[in-house]
């Protein structure tokens, strides 16, 4: 009856279930992957967010399928002042990056055809290529002394069914940037086969030191189809605003059809409620503090995190983002840990395999908690380190 697109999974895992009788039985749990900044105690101009949402144009309806322009007009700013021309016929509005997601797959692709994707990364990638029919082919992402995009192992992974690379810049969780180096292999390679690339750049206002290695973003370039997502969730930390972005780049002819294309499928949902849109100048400035606050919060953390490490674990150089990585002891498995840390000191982590790592053991932890309860949570986990190491690594 129901369509095999859709992942049904009956059965929570066993972090879920101990995490749910922890919750049943009052437990006060120490919860470092909060990835909502809603939630971390950050300060917020709620009167000015408020206003913005009311602004009285919104009582008429404008459909508009890329979005009103003057919305888009904004995004295009937001790009100039990163020094990135972005012309407002080439972005799109969506109600978030998922969408925006959605409507990439649903132009590049028909039914059984490839996305490449990069591990480890965010696990929603499979989902959202799966609900549009799209198989995902993952590409390893490698670490010696900071991770490296291998284009070489995109090319082997490559097939007549690919349709477009997917590099999230900064990664999650690893932190990593795309260099500009790396950028002009892959920009090749998609050329020389017809690939599009797809650059989540959500994180990409959170960097920890700069990198003139870095590449900046991806809107503004040349060279092969390119679309870049973004939007208030991160930028401004206002997930539940729900306005994400496509930006188009690339060779022009290829990047009108594209847009053209584009906004057909866009006509088709008309998804983004008008508030936010007329409310879009004024989000985008208060985002600003937002994001400084944010920045300052993860790198306090995570300098902490760092002083916390024991001789036995290490925390991998993130270069921006909002999660870290620990490189914890293989005497245990990944699911052993996190088990042990939720079970014994109340602390929940999220594992490697969470985010396809191709090895034992890692964990993740967000950098986004209040300082009291990231101290405190960090403090627990040497503990946990220290005990096992004190057994012998059991």
């Amino acid at each position: 009856m129901f369509s095999s697109r859709f992942p049904w999974r009956a059965e929570p895992n066993a972090l879920s279930r101990l995490l749910a009788e922890k919750q049943a039985a009052g437990v006060a749990v120490i919860d470092l992957t909060e990835s909502n900044p809603t939630r971390a105690g950050f300060s917020y101009e709620w009167d000015e967010i408020a206003a913005a949402l009311g602004d009285p144009r919104s009582a008429v309806y404008e459909p508009s399928p890329a979005g009103l322009l003057e919305a888009r007009q904004q995004v295009a700013a937001y790009y100039a002042a990163r020094g990135v021309a972005a012309d407002p016929a080439g972005i799109f509005l969506t109600a978030s990056t998922s969408e925006a997601y959605s409507y990439v797959f649903k132009l590049l692709c028909d039914p059984g055809d490839e996305i490449l994707i990069p591990a480890p990364s965010y696990p929603l990638f499979e989902h959202l290529a799966g609900l549009e029919a799209v198989r995902t082919v993952t590409y390893p992402l490698h670490f010696d002394q900071g991770w490296l995009l291998d284009v070489e192992a995109i090319r082997e992974r490559l097939t007549p069914r690919s349709r477009a690379v997917v590099v999230v810049h900064p990664n999650n969780p690893t932190g990593s940037y795309l260099k500009a180096a790396e950028w002009r292999e892959l920009s090749a390679l998609c050329q020389r086969h017809g690939l599009a690339a797809i650059s989540d750049e959500v994180f990409a206002d959170f960097a920890f030191e700069p990198d003139p290695q870095r590449q900046t973003t991806l809107a503004g370039t040349e060279g092969p189809l390119v679309f870049v997502l973004s939007g208030l969730s991160k930028v401004a930390g206002l997930p539940q605003m729900k306005l994400g972005w496509i930006v188009v780049a690339g060779a022009r002819d290829v990047r009108r059809q594209a847009a053209a294309r584009l906004e057909w499928i866009a006509d088709t949902f008309l998804s983004v409620a008008s508030p936010v849109q007329w409310a879009l100048p004024r989000l985008l400035a208060v985002g600003a503090e937002v994001r400084g606050q944010i920045r300052a919060r993860t790198g306090r953390n995570l300098e902490r995190l760092r002083a916390a490490a024991t001789p036995e674990t290490r925390v991998l150089p993130p270069e921006g983002g909002w999660y870290a990585t620990i490189q914890a002891p293989r005497v245990r498995s990944e699911e052993e840990w996190v088990l042990g840390l939720l079970a014994r000191h109340h602390v929940l982590v999220q594992p490697g395999f969470f985010y396809d790592f191709p090895a034992e053991a890692f964990l993740i932890v967000s950098l986004l908690p209040a300082p009291e309860w990231f101290d405190e949570g960090v403090r627990r986990l040497r503990i946990e380190f220290v005990e096992v190491a004190g057994r012998g690594m059991e």
